[in-house]
């Protein structure tokens, strides 16, 4: 089903309506469906050397969108406590909320992680 930016100009947003139900474009007012609900639950943002880095834990995966808007998917590595993710390159790893991230070797600590809120 296509779904109508919420962000369209008036001008488009009535061209749109024009060629559109009223069921669809209604999909900007509702509320995010139980799939979008269960994702945010998994879903964390923290800031990396000062920029916003998200992170959305999967079965057996960790998918991180990076300040520059790269999307990373990382694999789960079983560990005696913690977490670690790895696709070779990077890793993520740490406990709870104290994660760091690790790139060329280099290991980052990410900070004020905190449960991802979603968009009203």
């Amino acid at each position: 089903m296509y779904r109508v930016p919420c962000s369209l100009p008036a001008r488009q947003a009535a061209v749109v309506a024009a060629v559109l139900t009223g069921s669809m474009l209604a999909a900007c007012a509702n509320a995010p469906s139980k799939e979008e609900q269960e994702a945010a639950k998994n879903t964390f943002a923290c800031q990396l050397s000062g920029e916003r880095l998200v992170i959305r834990f999967d079965a057996g995966e960790a998918r991180l969108l990076m300040p520059d808007a790269e999307r990373i998917v990382l694999y789960q590595i079983p560990v005696a406590s913690g977490v670690r993710y790895s696709n070779g390159t990077m890793e993520l790893r740490g406990r709870a909320m104290e994660l760091q991230f690790v790139r060329n070797g280099i290991a980052t600590q990410l900070v004020d992680c905190a449960p991802y809120a979603m968009p009203k």
